[in-house]
């Protein structure tokens, strides 16, 4: 009965210890990683465990260039863009009053031609495309604008640089001209 009993205090024992040994080692671990890495010796009666330190990388083990911004962030064009993109693709087409494209125009057809091929639909005539968008001022302009004329009798496209590309009149072709060659009215964004 006495080897029994001892077997049986030697078992509890071993299960106590490795108990302790579990919650010792859990509560390193927590220690380990909210204190950073660093190897502090844990100690309980009877049994000393050392938790180890993560290993530090050598500097020739850092990238030479680590990764960088870069200077200039390219986006998208914008749907203006786009639109003058298109419209400058026809400089040379020739002008014909009700003409919408592909291979001729009159004013309002190539801005609508133009804004269709980056996938905007705009209104047909110059009095519609002047009564819908958003209002610009002349300072604010941005190539891809629209430009009206002459109180809103003719459009062309705001190129940047002071320059506008349009359908200028019958016997003309699609042009780039000064933005100033005619009568400002107004500008409208899409």
């Amino acid at each position: 009965m006495a080897v029994r009993m001892t077997t049986r205090k030697t078992a509890l024992t071993r299960t106590i210890r490795g108990a302790v040994v579990v919650a010792a080692l859990t509560a390193g671990t927590f220690a380990a990683t909210t204190a950073g890495a660093s190897a502090q010796p844990l100690s309980i009666p009877g049994i000393d465990f050392t938790i180890p330190a993560l290993p530090t990388l050598p500097n020739q083990m850092m990238p030479a260039n680590p990764m960088q911004t870069p200077d200039v962030i390219h986006s998208a064009p914008s749907v203006g863009d786009r639109a003058l993109s298109a419209a400058e693709s026809k400089i040379g087409s020739p002008y014909v009053w009700g003409a919408t494209g592909p291979n001729s125009f009159d004013c309002s057809g190539l801005t609508q031609w133009a804004y269709a091929q980056a996938g905007v639909s705009i209104p047909r005539t110059t009095y519609d495309q002047e009564a819908s968008g958003i209002a610009v001022s002349k300072a604010d302009l941005r190539p891809g604008d629209l430009v009206l004329y002459y109180g809103g009798d003719h459009i062309g496209i705001y190129a940047g640089n002071g320059q506008v590309v349009h359908a200028p009149t019958s016997g003309q072709s699609v042009t780039r001209a000064p933005l100033d060659s005619m009568p400002f009215h107004m500008a409208r964004r899409y």
